[in-house]
């Protein structure tokens, strides 16, 4: 056959027929023997594993019974399991007496729990990868399915085997509520950053407490606002000062582009003068130190045009494996492609501000999406952006845990004080429209537009802690 008409022969399903799934059934009696033996050694193993973990359904059957009685802070032997089954009916299924009995006299010891429980979860890791492979098989050969879905379904797939095989849907009410009173505890001693990225600005972290994990949040405003500008603010803030791995995602400027504004607001440098070559011989001498810092920190550009969003949530996916990145930042949405070309632009963005938030939620961090406001505001008296502002743009505002929208009064009216005779030159109203789990409130700060840096307007404070890092885990996970 020659090279053409090979490459045009479908490939046909690969047949598995007569190959055994990987296990290892010795090692899993050696477990439930050990623990019937010894039941403290159950604090071990539940470490590692769980009843899904045993491929022989008796074994699940008996280790969740132990788990059971382990959460209960009940004695944990022979006679206690046997007792749970009967009262669960499950006496049968799980083999009867006699089987517990030959479990418990075949133990010696329960000295390699650890290493055994290590076993069986690789057997069990490898029958996901099996289980997966035929699933996302018979997607490819569907013809009906989209190329770009499949990638994305394989890529979470994957995703879950690799940080999820071992991650609860359930947790026990003692366990919750000991991490909820930890959570009040902390947050009450304004150690709230333990389960937040700090925004870096002291009255916006009062009233938000951070970002939280697992939200989304909006960042909205007429065109020139400041949106990508307080997004750096942002990131700077976490990456510099808190050393939380970011991951920006910039559909509108290029990573040039973005590194000359972080230069510049971190040294408080005119840009245009950089930008044109004017720039004075002390400036020229900051910058040196600049770079040598910003080389240095955990940020990660990625500037490719036109992204779909099953493109970033698996460049995400894969920045939070290698990387460990505690938030997603994205500018802007509206510029994120659907890999559906036949839905309607609203049900697009509606689709798009949905897959945000599960990516949020799914990562365990807070995801930043810049978005544009339509043209509503200028046609107002009042140019203060509501909520209603959005929702041309499908669900972005009912999706959002946090709305917040930049308003800069001197934008419209040059120099002049507000209604309360306050200048309001320089000054940017960083408006918190909705806010999920909290008030509602505006935040003023310091705009300064030749260096794109926003301040806190009574100086540069920062918080505290500065060398914090983000934990891998959300307290109620």
């Amino acid at each position: 056959m020659d090279r053409q008409s090979t490459r045009n022969t479908k490939p046909k399903k690969s047949n598995l027929a007569g190959k055994k799934l990987p296990a290892a059934i010795d090692v899993e009696q050696a477990i439930l023997g050990a623990i019937l033996i010894d039941g403290t050694a159950i604090a071990k193993a539940v470490q590692l594993i769980r009843p899904e973990t045993f491929f022989d359904s008796r074994h699940q059957i008996i280790f969740s019974s132990m788990t059971k009685l382990f959460t209960r802070q009940e004695s944990l032997d022979f006679m206690s399991v046997n007792d749970d089954l009967k009262r669960d009916g499950k006496e049968t299924e799980s083999g009867g007496v006699s089987y517990l009995a030959e479990l418990s006299a075949s133990a010696v010891s329960s000295a390699n729990i650890e290493s055994h429980c290590k076993i069986i979860l690789e057997r069990s890791i490898l029958r996901e990868l099996i289980n997966t492979a035929g699933e996302i098989s018979e997607k490819a050969f569907d013809d009906t399915e989209d190329s770009f879905r499949i990638l994305d379904y394989a890529e979470k797939k994957i995703f879950e085997i690799t940080e999820g095989h071992l991650k609860r849907s359930y947790v026990d009410m003692n366990i919750a509520v000991h991490r909820a009173m930890e959570y009040i505890e902390t947050v009450h001693n304004k150690d709230y950053k333990q389960f937040a990225v700090p925004t870096g600005f002291y009255d916006l972290d009062e009233l938000l407490g951070g970002f939280q994990k697992t939200d989304l949040v909006i960042i909205a405003a007429r065109p020139s606002m400041g949106k990508t500008a307080l997004a750096l603010n942002f990131i700077r803030n976490a990456a510099v000062e808190h050393n939380i791995p970011v991951a920006f995602f910039s559909l509108e400027m290029s990573t040039l582009q973005l590194l000359l504004r972080f230069i510049c607001s971190e040294g408080r440098l005119d840009a245009y003068k950089i930008r044109t070559g004017k720039a004075s011989a002390a400036d020229s001498a900051k910058l040196p130190k600049i770079a040598a810092m910003l080389r240095t920190v955990p940020i990660y550009i990625d500037d490719a045009p036109a992204q779909t969003i099953l493109e970033i949530r698996a460049k995400a996916r894969r920045l939070k494996t290698e990387k460990n990145i505690g938030m997603v930042v994205v500018d802007y949405l509206q510029l994120i492609r659907s890999p559906d070309i036949k839905e309607s632009r609203e049900r697009e963005i509606s689709h798009i501000s949905r897959s945000l938030k599960s990516l949020a939620k799914e990562l365990d961090i807070p995801v930043l999406a810049l978005a544009q406001l339509n043209r509503s505001p200028e046609a107002r008296q009042d140019k203060r952006p509501q909520l209603s502002d959005l929702r041309e743009s499908g669900s972005i505002e009912q999706d959002a845990d946090v709305v917040i929208f930049i308003n800069r009064p001197d934008y419209y009216k040059k120099g002049g004080t507000d209604e309360e005779g306050n200048m309001i030159e320089g000054v940017a109203e960083i408006m918190v429209a909705k806010h999920r789990n909290g008030p509602t409130d505006d935040v003023k700060l310091k705009f300064q537009k030749e260096y794109a840096r926003f301040d806190n307007l009574t100086g540069d404070r920062l918080l505290p802690d500065s060398t914090y890092t983000l934990p891998d885990a959300d307290p109620f996970a």
